[in-house]
């Protein structure tokens, strides 16, 4: 049970001072509160014995006033420096989490689907906070607090009655680490249920405009029914064991308190205790009931804690596939790319994504990839990115080996465009400034012109100002695509990479782009990889891809007069777009 705490001794090392400060305030106000019930004893027994007066009465009542004025102020300490200590956890957990996120590649994301991941950052993450914060008290008021009352009890009044009135508390260990075991198993199946359920969420709001268009409403409530029903019945199964702690408490407390009320009163009758000490007695097993609360509590949180820390633990323990080399080389800027017979498979297939491919990019080249559908450009260029583990062969970058360049020069160099836009939930001056946050507003007017996004800008109501909503929602494709072109033209990168990002603009359009990368990516490396032939017929070079396959290499000129695969394709296209302008 109380793994949890050696599990997080590199926090509680390095935050070892606010906790001791904290533990000793707690003790310190605990052992204030222990002189109260002392003072009533005294109080009583002299009023019984008829020496209370006035001048007594004032000078308790002053002590009171002391004590209540320490206990207030030495509280507020231990609780600003320990639930202050708990909220510093959560956050260095999730910028922790964060930080790993950022750094994972894709085979990652795979296995974690996204609302898990957020499950772990927010609801895991508030019980590893209720551990060090909460936790951390009841396990003090259980232990420390809970021996000083026993102590005092038993030096101050009597051992016998003390012991008599303690005689529960072996019971209460053995059914509360029971209960604890129980809880651990539950809430861990609870928690996964949770973030099964957010993964059904996200993909609900993200894919609504396809529900609506199938009719699928329904169904997907439906579906959401039976998952909220299942993290329902979970954590129901949590709270009947929660629901066994307190009753139990009160039946082991209530005993105390049987045993102490009789045995005591024997006692008075018999001349070994005054009425005065009985009623501290009592005052002080009022007082022991927190802390064997505090029992069930410390197991609850203890264990909930350790489920929440094993599944934080087990995501930021998965090591990254793509790592920087120990002594990472370094090149000034990407004078050539080569691609010296790369194949690649990804890790869940058996079959070669890319086979033996070889050619050569000089700096300022624009680089065309071409071919069907699933014929591996993507994969190509994601050999550039470094997304995935695995390659064979030699991808050069100035002549040093790609794996020996540190990640972050290698992303620094490239600007990337892929098939699916992603835009942040922010103005559309956020989302082009991610590529450059200085950037002014000029800077931006200039990139949406080589984007064509200018005539689009001016109808918007709030022109660079207009929020996009989530993933871009309030956009239409053509212009989420040119948003996303701004954003990596007003980089200007060494290499940028247009993977299918000119689909979903029309001809002219695309024309227009064409012609503005021309001008303005003179001496810098381009690849483009598109369905529409006439987006790389400037290119320097051209590659054709089937199966992962170079199956034809040239200029466009060249291609055209081999008669392959591409020439058929360019002149059907040809032939398509007169056919629509007739």
């Amino acid at each position: 049970m109380f793994s949890v705490f050696w599990k997080l001794d590199w926090f509680f090392k390095k935050y070892w001072k606010r906790y001791s400060f904290a533990i000793v305030a707690l003790i310190a106000a605990s052992l204030i509160d222990l002189v109260p019930p002392k003072l009533v004893g005294m109080a009583i027994d002299e009023m019984q014995f008829q020496t209370f007066n006035w001048d007594r009465m004032l000078e308790l009542l002053m002590l009171y006033g002391l004590i209540i004025i320490l206990s207030y102020t030495i509280s507020f300490l231990w609780d600003y420096n320990l639930f202050g200590g708990a909220a510093i956890m959560e956050k260095l957990m999730r910028s922790r989490l964060m930080h790993h996120f950022l750094r994972m590649t894709p085979t990652f994301f795979g296995k974690y689907r996204t609302g898990d991941l957020m499950a772990r950052s927010t609801n895991d993450l508030k019980a590893i906070s209720m551990t060090t914060g909460f936790g951390i008290l009841t396990l003090v008021d259980s232990s420390i607090f809970m021996l000083m009352i026993i102590a005092v009890m038993g030096f101050t009044i009597s051992w016998n009655l003390t012991i008599a009135a303690l005689l529960p508390l072996p019971i209460m260990a053995v059914v509360m680490q029971k209960y604890g075991n129980v809880i651990h198993d539950r809430f861990t199946k609870a928690q996964h249920a949770f973030g099964e359920m957010n993964n059904e969420v996200l993909e609900s709001i993200r894919g609504v405009r396809v529900i609506r268009a199938f009719v699928q409403e329904e169904q997907d409530e439906q579906r959401f029914q039976i998952m909220t029903s299942d993290v329902y019945q979970k954590n129901l199964e949590v709270a009947k064991i929660d629901a066994l702690f307190e009753p139990t408490m009160k039946i082991l407390v209530g005993l105390s308190y049987t045993v102490g009320l009789g045995y005591g009163a024997m006692l008075v009758f018999q001349n070994v205790l005054t009425i005065g000490e009985l009623v501290s007695f009592n005052v002080y097993l009022g007082m022991l009931i927190w802390p064997m609360f505090a029992v069930g509590e410390l197991i609850n949180v203890m264990q909930r804690g350790n489920a929440s820390l094993d599944r934080v633990n087990e995501t930021l323990g998965y090591q990254a596939d793509v790592r920087d080399p120990l002594q990472p080389s370094s090149a000034p800027s990407p004078e050539s790319i080569v691609f010296d017979k790369v194949s690649f498979a990804y890790p869940d297939s058996a079959q070669d994504s890319l086979v033996a491919i070889d050619f050569k990019v000089e700096k300022g080249q624009t680089i065309g990839v071409v071919g069907k559908t699933g014929a591996g450009k993507t994969t190509l260029f994601k050999q550039l990115l470094r997304e995935y583990p695995g390659m064979r062969g030699d991808l050069r970058i100035s002549g040093i080996p790609i794996e020996q360049l540190s990640l972050e020069d290698v992303r620094s160099w490239i600007g990337y465009v892929p098939q699916e836009q992603i835009l942040f939930s922010k103005t559309i001056r956020e989302n082009i400034q991610f590529g450059k946050p200085e950037a002014t507003d000029k800077e931006i007017f200039r990139v949406m012109e080589t984007a064509q996004f200018l005539k689009d800008i001016q109808a918007l109501p709030k022109g660079l100002d207009t929020k996009v909503g989530e993933s871009g929602v309030t956009l239409s494709g053509g212009q989420k695509q040119r948003v996303s072109l701004a954003r990596a033209f007003i980089k200007d990168p060494q290499i940028l990479i247009l993977d299918d990002a000119l689909s979903a603009v029309d001809g002219k359009t695309e024309a227009n782009i064409i012609g503005h990368l021309k001008k303005e990516r003179k001496n810098k490396t381009t690849f483009i990889a598109a369905h529409r032939l006439s987006a790389v017929e400037h290119a320097d070079l051209v590659i054709v891809l089937n199966g992962g396959k170079v199956v034809e290499k040239g200029t466009h000129q060249q291609l055209m007069e081999i008669n392959g695969w591409y020439a058929a394709q360019f002149e059907l296209q040809q032939l398509e777009e007169q056919e629509v302008i007739s």
